[in-house]
């Protein structure tokens, strides 16, 4: 069961999305406009938001941009219009919008693009959680005074998460700051996650996508969206 809201200025939209979605065992909030959709999203976090693109007051895009500037596209979104271009779409995209879904939205894509948005918010959360785990420093068999074997702060055991790299060849664990917005928390893993493949794999495009499970042109694709370039990390032997 997850929280999600419904932002749409028809109401035919908005009871029939609410009635699909509350009987997969969902809890519902809509909004028929822009201002109604802040205030929810300030009140409490939803699981997954479904935005119209054409609204009277203020446009899908426009509120996703607002949300993202000020740190509160923390969920996933997933955008619907029924007159909207390709253009627009992949503005959404580019912002933070996890899907677009056409009108009239079948029932199967519907619920598809639902499961995938919620998989994605969880897997980013879980992410998020993770312990970030301090190097282990190498075992020193002389005798130390116990005065000086013991930190004297949390602050020197434990340095701050923003200043830690995102992947360490050594330890093999991903850091980023919680106060990312959830589209730059993504890319921060993503990239992180490509870059060790390829470190792996020496580079090899063939390799990466057989293990990562990507076509060669989606992956190519994917590392130019994420500033990945897999020539200077085969060199550097990351």
């Amino acid at each position: 069961m997850a929280n999600i809201l419904v932002v749409d200025d028809e109401m035919g939209i908005r009871e029939l999305l609410s009635e699909i979605l509350g009987d997969e065992g969902h809890v519902v909030a809509t909004a028929e406009n822009a201002q109604q959709a802040r205030e929810l999203r300030a009140a409490a976090k939803p699981d997954l938001v479904l935005l119209d693109i054409w609204m009277p007051d203020t446009d899908g895009v426009t509120l996703l941009k607002e949300w993202q500037r000020d740190g509160m596209l923390t969920m996933p979104v997933i955008m619907m219009s029924g007159h909207a271009t390709i253009d627009t779409a992949v503005e959404a995209t580019r912002i933070g919008a996890l899907n677009f879904l056409e009108k009239p939205i079948s029932l199967q894509k519907l619920l598809k693009a639902v499961q995938q948005g919620l998989t994605r918010g969880q897997e980013v959360t879980r992410i998020a959680s993770m312990p970030v785990r301090a190097p282990i420093a190498p075992a020193d068999h002389h005798h130390t005074p116990l005065d000086k074997a013991l930190p004297a702060t949390s602050s020197q055991m434990y340095p701050p998460i923003a200043s830690a790299p995102l992947m360490s060849a050594d330890t093999q664990f991903f850091t980023a700051s919680f106060e990312l917005p959830l589209r730059e928390a993504r890319d921060a893993f993503e990239r992180a996650y490509f870059e060790h493949h390829l470190g792996q794999e020496g580079g090899s495009m063939t390799r990466v996508a057989e293990k990562t499970g990507l076509e060669r042109t989606h992956l190519y694709r994917k590392l130019k969206q994420l500033g990945v370039e897999p020539g200077k990390i085969a060199k550097k032997g990351v």
